[in-house]
């Protein structure tokens, strides 16, 4: 028995690479359909299988099942004999139908449908064993369907989720009541959920509804699906009630069942910890009082232009345009082509570096600026006749060529960078001595009230402020933000806003 499912799961694997150069990489991201590759689900079924009650006949459900790979794992890993029924749900005929095909001989069930719109099972005929990778559909592919997903959520899992998360936390509330007492889940999900706003029903849910008992999650620069560029985690969990005793596993790196390190966590802490990602690398926080950077600094993103290579033009280019320089706004480079830490200004207020960028920012009529502007009327034409003022950003606006409204400030610090270790900083502060503002590959520190009037009063502390946040650790950084495949971090502002700022607050102490 154990020959013939080899030789499926040989076809199986060569249906899928055909089926997958079916598709375009933009459809299959659009549906979430990133296959799990075989060593992986053997990987986890393997896991699954050590912590299998004995004597307990399987009764296995994959809700998204695409072409099998977890049932296949399942028959590779357990006897035939300890499986006494299978199901698995695929939406996408594509994959489907050939798949149905593949495994009508087998003892799993196949079904073509939309799981989120199926009824649970009976209580006699609940499974015991679900395991999932989900679709990875974003929230804006949801239109339409993301109100009855929220509500169906609620009813079968109390899992009350916002209108930000992804499709693959609705199926994981969804299956709650498919589950017999007792049961087992896996899910292989991005691990963003552990740090983000939207992932906190989700870890109400592990922490409240179930028992969770261990999550691993892969070391970011090992991506487990060669066509997404996302941080993975592997969520195992027991249908019973939790008990405040409890303590989970935290498992990162290597493989699941050869993990680099592990910790366990009590359940408590768990509860009072906004930043799951940190275990089990780092310990519990001890000191939560400290000062920071948000007592110092209201953060907030760069602007948006809907469409860099229309909206921002060196200078050169707005005077062979004839461009009016008074409706732009200088903004500084991408911190790829930024190379110091200060930017000094020239005499105009504009960055002193080679190629000075501006941001068109007018807020003018087209009547009026077609009687004053005939250049940039002209330009503005071509804007909308190349379909730039139809982008989504830009169309939503009240005049599509005007830009959000920011200030400059003297602080930046940049949204998006690697780390290949602890010490090495993936983000890097910029003291902004000029009028520039930036794009949202930076974030903006605007100093509060009585930081801005210590800088005004003193004006060598702006740099002695640099000095200070510069000494915030790339560890200390890293543990606020989150983390995508290939070891890309990325800080938004309200995690950059809760990075502690010891050095800051005892320099404000010398000036107070």
């Amino acid at each position: 028995m154990k020959n013939n499912f080899i030789n499926i799961e040989i076809e199986r694997q060569s249906m899928q690479l055909n089926l997958d150069a079916a598709k375009t990489s933009e459809e299959r991201n659009k549906l979430g359909q990133f296959s799990t590759p075989f060593p992986l689900a053997e990987d986890i079924l393997r896991y699954a299988r050590s912590i299998w009650p004995d004597n307990t006949p399987v009764k296995f459900l994959d809700p998204a099942i695409g072409t099998g790979s977890f049932f296949s794992a399942l028959n590779s890993i357990f006897d035939s004999s300890e499986i006494r029924s299978a199901l698995g749900y695929e939406i996408d005929s594509h994959y489907a139908i050939p798949s149905a095909e593949l495994w009508k001989n087998s003892t799993l069930k196949y079904f073509h449908g939309d799981f989120t719109q199926q009824n649970p099972l009976d209580n006699e005929n609940k499974c015991n064993l679900i395991i999932c990778n989900p679709p990875y559909v974003r929230h804006h592919h949801l239109k339409g369907v993301k109100e009855q997903l929220q509500k169906s959520t609620l009813d079968s899992s109390n899992m009350k989720l916002s209108g930000l998360a992804g499709l693959y936390c609705y199926f994981i509330g969804l299956t709650h009541p498919w589950l017999a007492d007792g049961a087992i889940s896996a899910w292989l999900i991005p691990s963003e959920f552990m740090d983000v706003n939207y992932g906190k029903a989700v870890k109400a849910y592990l922490l409240n509804e179930v028992s969770l008992l261990h999550i691993h999650r892969f070391d970011p620069k090992d991506v487990q699906f060669d066509d997404a560029l996302v941080s993975s985690a592997v969520v195992w969990f027991r249908k019973s009630k939790s008990k405040p005793e409890d303590a989970v596993l935290f498992t990162y790196g290597g493989s699941l069942n050869e993990p680099r390190v592990s910790k366990f966590i009590d359940r408590n802490e768990l509860l009072k910890e906004h930043k799951w990602s940190r275990f089990p690398v780092q310990d519990i926080r001890t000191n939560t009082e400290q000062p920071k950077l948000k007592d110092f600094f209201d953060i907030k993103r760069g602007i948006a232009t809907g469409d860099n290579d229309y909206f921002v033009l060196t200078k050169q280019k707005i005077q062979e345009l004839g461009l009016p320089i008074e409706h732009f706004r200088a903004i500084l480079p991408s911190p790829r082509y930024l190379k110091s830490t200060t930017i000094e200004a020239d005499n105009l207020g504009f960055p002193d570096i080679e190629e000075q960028l501006f941001v068109l920012d007018c807020r003018l009529e087209m009547t009026e600026i077609e009687s004053l502007y005939p250049e940039l009327f002209a330009y503005l034409q071509y804007g909308i006749e190349s379909g730039v003022s139809e982008r989504y950003l830009c169309k939503n606006r009240k005049i599509w060529y005007a830009q959000e409204s920011r200030k400059h400030s003297l602080f930046y610090c940049t949204y998006i960078g690697r780390s290949d270790s602890k010490d090495k900083k993936p983000f890097r502060f910029i003291h902004n001595k000029t009028t520039a503002i930036v794009s949202n590959s930076y974030l903006i520190l605007y100093p509060k009230t009585h930081l801005l009037s210590l800088i005004e009063n003193n004006p060598e502390m702006s740099e002695q402020i640099l000095n200070s946040i510069t000494e915030i650790t790339g560890q200390a950084l890293l543990d606020e933000g989150r983390v995508y495949g290939g070891g890309m971090h990325k800080l938004e502002p309200k995690e950059l806003s809760n990075v502690p700022a010891e050095a800051l607050q005892q320099l404000l102490n010398i000036y107070n």
